[in-house]
This record gives structure tokens, C-alpha cells and sequence, in this order.
């Protein structure tokens, strides 16, 4: 079980880096696209499509599938192939595509903070310039002092029964 925990967790190091290595450039995705495609259907040299970048779940398991099969045909001269290493190559596809997704997470997250920070930032900078101006606005003011007696407006000079009276309510 040791084993399996370990190959599960270098499989998922391994479909970071796969996913990570397919991001910067996919020569060979685009060599076997010319290979076996004709030329009306094959793709651009700028499409950035790869074996598991920006594939759908079905295909990215086909190629990591094939991947490993190979694998397992080449190991099959080197050790009987029992439950036990069927198990093991199981857990290598499974934790491959786990770590094709947690890669793609991974790029996505970062695109959006990038995004997020360059617009945090804006906002920063317009509020520290709005900070600057309410500053120099309040240094440059007159300091004029506030006279601490102000006049009141006079009420009228009749009472409040008289003027009760004028209204016709008395």
C-alpha cells in the first residue's frame, strides 16, 4: 500500500509537469497532428492545443491510457505483470490526470490573480492621487479661524400665544 501511495503521488507530480511542459509549447502534439492528419485538417502552428492542454476529460485519458500502456508493454519484459502491477499502472493514470487538473487550476488561479492585482492596483493608485489632492487641497486652504459666537436668527418677536392667536388656533 506504501507503494501505491507513493507512485499516486510521483503520478500527480508527473501530470503537473506534463500539463506545466505542454503549456509552454506543444512541438510534439503538432508533429503527429501533421503526421496523421491531411493538410486541410491540420492545426495551426499558433493553436496551443496539446495531449492533455486544453484537451476534454475523454482524450486527455486516451493519450495518458496509451502513455502508460506503452509503459507497461516495456515493463512487461522486466517483470511478471500481476494484480499487483496492474494496480500500480491504475494508480499512475489516475493520479496523471488528477495532476493535469490540479496543473490547470493552478494556471488559472494565477491568470485570475494576475488580472485581480493589476485592477487592485489601478484602484490603489487612484486613491492614493485622490489622497494627495485632498492633502495639498487642505494645506492650501486659508486657515481661517472660526468664530466661536455665531448669530442666531432672530424668531419673531411675538410670543408663541400671540402667534397661536394670528393663526386662528387660540
Amino acid at each position: 500500500m506504501t507503494i501505491e501511495i507513493i507512485i499516486f503521488i510521483a503520478a500527480i507530480l508527473f501530470g503537473i509537469v506534463i500539463y506545466w511542459r505542454e503549456s509552454r509549447g506543444n512541438k510534439m502534439y503538432l508533429f503527429f497532428n501533421k503526421l496523421m492528419n491531411s493538410e486541410e485538417l491540420q492545426m495551426k502552428d499558433t493553436d496551443t492545443k496539446g495531449f492533455v492542454f486544453q484537451q476534454n476529460f475523454v482524450l486527455r485519458f486516451v493519450y495518458i491510457a496509451v502513455v502508460f500502456l506503452i509503459g507497461i508493454l516495456i515493463v512487461q519484459f522486466l517483470i511478471p505483470i500481476n494484480y499487483a502491477t496492474i494496480s500500480l499502472f491504475a494508480s499512475m493514470i489516475f493520479g496523471t490526470l488528477i495532476g493535469t487538473y490540479i496543473a490547470g487550476a493552478i494556471f488559472k488561479s494565477s491568470e485570475i490573480i494576475e488580472e485581480q492585482t493589476e485592477a487592485f492596483e489601478d484602484k490603489l493608485e487612484e486613491i492614493i492621487e485622490k489622497g494627495k489632492d485632498f492633502v495639498e487641497d487642505f494645506h492650501t486652504k486659508d486657515n481661517k479661524e472660526v468664530d466661536g459666537t455665531k448669530e442666531v436668527p432672530k424668531v419673531a418677536d411675538k410670543s408663541a400665544r400671540e402667534r397661536l392667536k394670528d393663526k386662528g388656533l387660540l
